[in-house]
């Protein structure tokens, strides 16, 4: 919106043309999303204990774990309405990357606040059903997926880029709406699955979010895509600005979030925050780097598959507990300290995963 009236303004004060600045605009993003988040966060907090929208604690868990029983929950509403405001400030809202990663944002928000919902009304842990959640997801990412396909402009907007290999890609076609959708599907439910400590999801999210704001800047600029090689994606520069307002409006939530946590972000804010992820990497064409930067959450999503699956076929459980992090818990970690491991492990690799750009 503001991108409107200052170019609106332009035209009587050149002064204004500050804003047509990429680089600006995103760092405006972060600020005002984090601004919002700390501003409106205590309020959030005081209306859902006075409400009772508090955290149902699984039995079977840590022991621990019983003493955060009733912390308000569902506060990923917080980062959701500091997203929406900064990107809508500061992003040009009628370029089609920022209309589908929004629609992304809140479709899967709005799951994940059903399923919140359900578990608040019912006084447990159980919300949607496994399968029907799965198949809202599936019905939502396939629309985003069709959405990407159809509006695309070239064909480097559906080619597979691998990570080291500067020659190897890979024109997806019609296949493409199946990775998509299954890029974002994982990525939302594997960030869901690792949002069981405080502090634990969030702050990978947005290291994560910092990374894709340098590859959409890459992408989007037609010199330095050139220079390493990578897809020229045109138009996609601008989800720098939703990344910024992410990363921003994440570490506004951290500030209630960590250890030990005033609130909780729930699946309105993991599903939403996970599909977000899923979706700019698909935009920017990063679908694998984003498996290498989000290695925390692969190793989470996997830790629950295994164990599933080691005690439906063998009777026997891999870990003492799954998501992982819960092993470790039962292991004798402290809290503090898994959240801060993972925190480094993920700093690590987005690391690594940036590095590779110039090894290609």
């Amino acid at each position: 919106m503001i991108l409107w009236l200052a170019t609106y303004l332009s035209e009587y004060q050149s002064g204004f043309n500050v804003f047509q600045y990429l680089t600006l605009r995103t760092i405006l993003a972060v600020i005002t999303a984090l601004a919002i988040s700390i501003c409106i966060g205590p309020y959030f907090i005081s209306l859902f204990r006075k409400l009772q929208i508090g955290q149902n604690i699984r039995a079977d868990g840590p022991h621990t774990h019983l003493s955060k029983a009733g912390t308000p929950t569902m506060g990923g509403s917080v980062m959701l309405i500091s997203i929406g405001i900064s990107t809508t400030m500061w992003a040009d809202v009628s370029n089609r990357f920022i209309i589908i990663i929004l629609l992304s944002t809140f479709l899967f928000g709005l799951i994940g606040l059903v399923d919140d919902f359900l578990k608040l009304s019912r006084g447990n842990s159980d919300g949607l059903s496994a399968k029907l959640k799965f198949l809202l997801q599936w019905i939502a990412a396939l629309l985003l997926a069709f959405l990407l396909f159809f509006n695309a402009e070239s064909s480097a907007e559906t080619t597979l880029i691998f990570p080291f290999f500067k020659n190897i890609n890979y024109e997806l076609g019609l296949f493409y709406l199946f990775t998509t959708s299954l890029v974002i599907v994982s990525t939302s439910n594997a960030v869901n699955l690792s949002d069981g400590l405080d502090g634990l999801a969030i702050m990978p999210t947005v290291m994560i979010g910092g990374a894709l704001i340098i590859l959409a800047y890459i992408a989007g600029n037609i010199n330095f895509s050139n220079y390493l090689a990578l897809p020229y994606v045109r138009g996609v520069g601008e989800i720098c600005v939703f990344c910024g307002a992410l990363v921003g409006a994440g570490l506004g939530f951290l500030w209630f979030n960590s250890y030990p946590a005033e609130i909780f972000m729930g699946d309105v804010g993991s599903l939403s925050l996970g599909a977000a992820l899923g979706t700019a990497a698909v935009m920017v064409r990063q679908e694998l780097l984003l498996l290498i930067m989000g290695g925390i959450f692969v190793v989470e999503a996997l830790s629950v598959i295994f164990q599933v699956a080691s005690y439906k076929l063998t009777g026997r459980r891999l870990f003492k507990m799954a998501p992982i992090h819960h092993h470790f818990e039962l292991k004798g970690w402290p809290e503090p300290k898994i959240i801060v491991r993972f925190w480094i492990v993920t700093a690590l690799l987005v690391l690594f995963a940036l590095a590779t750009l110039k090894v290609r």
